[in-house]
């Protein structure tokens, strides 16, 4: 297996990689929530919520710069909510006709849509912060720690090891395309139409060789005991300091979404 460049663990020595990696799953999720129910259009709160989480990127040292890079993958998906611009009633702020439907985009529904395209990124952040810090093995342990059912975990833990199992194979499938066709791959690949259908035959093996890999694996887990558990030596208990960053990251969300809810 040499597929590494899927695996988004950093290691370093920051405060932030020392941390217990069940606090920082918990302070992950709260921020994470607190995001979420921060009113529509409460910008300095959002400003807030943003230097926290850049004093967090500093301390974790993975730079600043790679952490917001990783975060725009959210913003494909926030185009799903582009159609509030049109949708939410309020103050018109433009008209644009489009055959008998004039669609009109109003200032509630800007707001609204710029507000979850930051609360989005912000968690985002907040994300990567936390996959990039934390070994995988580490994260299991920490959602199994926090109560989450074990098959969840499981499934989230086999697949993330699959992951690694199809881009191998899927590598090894590009390598054989190539030794079998050199001369057309030295033409550029071929016309459209033999890499569409050799594009095709590659994901359908691919699906094929996944599945049948997939059902040796687990019936060779099941021979060895395997119930859905997977058993560690565990966490160690908690330290002070990681209860006491816990509490004090806590209470700034606390305090944070109290302004939020109170003056919007």
């Amino acid at each position: 297996m040499h597929i590494h460049f899927l695996d988004p663990y950093r290691p370093r020595s920051s405060p932030i990689h020392r941390l217990d990696p069940r606090v920082k799953f918990v302070l992950t999720l709260a921020f994470i929530l607190t995001t979420a129910l921060t009113p529509v259009g409460a910008w300095p709160v959002y400003i807030l919520l943003f230097s926290l989480a850049l004093s967090v990127e500093i301390l974790s040292e993975l730079g600043v710069g790679y952490v917001l890079k990783r975060a725009l993958l959210a913003l494909p998906f926030v185009l799903a909510a582009l159609p509030m611009v049109v949708t939410v009633k309020g103050t018109p702020i433009v008209a644009v006709p489009i055959g008998s439907w004039t669609p009109t985009v109003t200032l509630e529904g800007v707001e609204r849509f710029a507000s979850i395209a930051v609360k989005s990124w912000l968690s985002v952040q907040m994300a990567v912060v936390l996959a990039t810090s934390t070994p995988f093995p580490d994260l299991l342990l920490a959602m199994r720690a926090v109560g989450i059912p074990r098959l969840m975990v499981a499934i989230v833990g086999l697949a993330w090891r699959y992951l690694f199992v199809m881009a191998d194979e899927a590598l090894r499938l590009t390598r054989a395309r190539a030794s079998r066709s050199g001369a057309l791959e030295g033409r550029g690949g071929g016309r459209l139409f033999w890499r569409a259908r050799v594009t095709g035959g590659m994901a359908g093996n691919l699906f094929l060789r996944s599945f049948e890999r997939a059902d040796r694996i687990y019936a060779a887990m099941l021979s060895r005991g395997y119930d859905g558990e997977v058993r560690t030596l565990g966490l160690p208990a908690l330290r002070t300091a990681d209860v006491l960053v816990a509490l004090l990251f806590i209470l700034l969300l606390a305090v944070t979404q109290g302004v939020a809810q109170l003056l919007w």
